[in-house]
């Protein structure tokens, strides 16, 4: 078939990211001798530059990751809890919200992104912290090229910084702000990474304990206090309200990123590795299973009934999702029955021709179903169109400007591979830290106001993130990593790509540059917390019958763009040793590299 681009080939090393320069900068770590995870982290610490729209230094990075030398995989938890005094009880009970609002300080967590890299460099990683940051540094002093969208996201929120958040302006509005093609600099981000540096490179330190000398000074040293005592002045948020934020140096100290088993299930003689049910990677296991049931291989992989098909198992998946997913460290998730046969066969018979317009969380052994409105979901979706129509400048007056997230994978000639999903921290999250220069994410954003839930607010529990790396293997040795951007449809794009794959024959490059689509049927992990019953975005490219036809059954339609489904990226390790990448064209941003 037509691709925009080759699947790359090669056999010393692959990259792909969301952002080219980002995937370059990985590349040139493994030219220099650096292995996956020396080339991750360097990538990962540019991507904040290049895509500050879509992560910053204080977001979240959930990693999955395959080390040769151990020859296991880890997943390394980058998504920092809820602080030690953010309570039910106080944003309900003191504030008066009825919801966490979706910027600003008091849904801020701990940061966990550095932390995550740092640990990775540090136990897996050959290169010290200084040689991976140059790149990030020299691009925060020099300037980085920005893309069209870093621009438009500053203008949506340009009044916003004018009137409230000040330290973003002077950031973010410094000469005009930046432009589409040109440089931008941040030179405070600059200064802040080197004196990280300073810090941590004490005379006969090695490699290792001056990662870690890094990494007590970011949670533990000037950049908890400097997080410390800015938050406690109150910022304007999505609630129209100012409100102080509750993180304290005591809670950064407190935390460190977790290493963790990934969760599995076996898919068309792969198995597939994801983060466990603190995010919302589960759902494509549960996709995964409800699909295995059904010949997709007999379907066209741009037809209705393919599209119909996932369209209604994603459904039923990220139904549980809202039911049973939690912190599994407060919460007794029932993932073994959630994967059961038994259970699986169960889902899979709720799927028929036509489209549910139902929200459908099961109760996988026996275990019921609490604090679930789908219609309250619904009516908020319904007032913020409303809104929306009527001119009501949201955006601009409360900065409800939604980031995104990056992504990144790489696999070495050592057969390491490292798959990354950085988020959180964006420039439009909340105001900016005038020492650090960048700001705290939002993702406490995600929690229900009811500690008794699943995902209820509970001190030091994990928000369940939507951010959701995917590694698959292949007769038990590493295969592929791969993921996306995205949110809510972070896991709606990899199982269609993966399914266009194992089903169908297509390689990387060809599965993600085949049309895509995704639902906004469930209640959204995202401020408002909406649902739309039904919904049904297909790209442009979709033949108009296909619609038609999908109409017909009750879905509702909306077409896209031509090219406005999925950023996805992958790369792959072939039985011959050969390497072979892919990255997604759409935005003109994501780009494969290697050799």
């Amino acid at each position: 078939m037509f691709t925009t681009r080759p699947e790359i080939a090669g056999t010393f090393g692959v990259v792909a990211s969301t952002h080219w320069v980002a995937s370059q900068v990985g590349m040139a770590v493994l030219e220099r001798g650096g292995n996956a995870f020396d080339a991750a982290a360097a990538a990962g610490f540019t991507l904040q530059m290049v895509e500050p729209h879509l992560n910053g230094p204080l977001g979240d990075c959930p990693i999955i990751l395959h080390s040769a030398a151990l020859g296991t995989q880890q997943v390394i938890c980058g998504q920092g809890p809820s602080p030690s005094g953010l309570t039910v009880a106080h944003v309900k009970g003191q504030l008066g919200l009825d919801m966490m609002p979706g910027t600003g300080f008091l849904a801020a967590p701990v940061p966990g992104a550095f932390d995550a890299w740092a640990r990775m460099l540090q136990e897996h990683g050959t290169w010290r912290l200084r040689d991976v940051l140059e790149y990030a540094i020299g691009y925060a002093r020099h300037g980085a090229p920005m893309v069209g969208r870093v621009k438009a996201t500053v203008e949506s929120v340009r009044r916003l910084f004018e009137q409230e958040w000040t330290t973003s302006a002077a950031i973010w509005l410094r000469d005009g702000g930046p432009q589409a093609g040109g440089l931008y600099s941040n030179p405070t981000l600059a200064e802040t990474y080197e004196r990280l540096l300073r810090e941590a490179e004490a005379p006969g330190r090695s490699r290792e304990t001056q990662i870690e000398a890094a990494r007590e000074a970011w949670h533990g040293g000037f950049v908890a206090e400097a997080i410390d005592r800015f938050v406690r002045s109150p910022a304007m948020d999505t609630s129209g309200e100012r409100h102080a934020g509750v993180l304290t140096g005591q809670d950064m100290a407190k935390w460190r990123a977790g290493v963790e088993k990934p969760l599995t299930y076996d898919f068309k003689g792969h198995t597939v590795l994801k983060c466990g049910p603190w995010s919302q990677g589960p759902t494509m296991l549960q996709t995964l299973s409800l699909l295995d049931g059904m010949d997709l291989a007999a379907m066209d992989p741009v037809g209705a009934e393919f599209v119909h098909a996932v369209t209604e198992a994603m459904k039923l998946a990220y139904a549980d999702r809202e039911a049973h997913y939690g912190d599994p460290d407060f919460s007794d998730v029932p993932m073994e029955a959630l994967l059961s046969p038994e259970y699986v066969a169960q889902r899979r018979a709720l799927i028929g021709r036509e489209a549910s317009m139902e929200f459908r969380p099961g109760t996988p052994g026996g275990r019921p179903v609490r604090g679930v409105d789908y219609a309250a979901a619904v009516a908020r979706a319904e007032e913020m169109r409303a809104a929306e129509g009527s001119g009501e400048p949201t955006v601009s007056r409360l900065g409800a400007s939604g980031g995104d997230t990056c992504h990144v994978d790489i696999i070495d000639r050592w057969g390491n591979f490292v798959s990354a999903t950085p988020s959180a921290g964006w420039l439009q999250s909340s105001p900016a830290i005038p020492e650090l220069g960048c700001c705290l994410g939002t993702r406490c954003q995600m929690f229900w106001l009811d500690e008794t839930l699943p995902n209820g607010l509970q001190p030091g529990k994990r928000p369940r993130t939507t951010l959701s790396p995917s590694m698959v293997l292949k007769d038990g040795a590493p295969y592929m990593a791969y993921g996306t951007p995205g949110g809510e449809q972070q896991d709606q794009w990899q199982p269609i790509m993966l399914a266009r794959m194992l089903a169908h024959g297509f390689n990387i490059q060809e599965a993600i540059d085949l049309p895509s689509f995704h639902s906004e049927h469930w209640v959204s992990s995202f401020w408002p917390r909406g649902a739309k019953p039904g919904k049904l975005v297909l790209e442009g490219r979709f033949k108009p019958e296909v619609a038609e036809e999908l109409r017909a059954r009750g879905h509702k339609v909306e077409m896209g763009g031509d090219w406005s489904e999925g950023r996805l990226t992958g790369a792959r390790r072939l039985a011959d040793g050969q390497l072979r990448a892919g990255a997604n064209p759409r935005g003109m941003q994501g780009y494969a590299v290697g050799r």
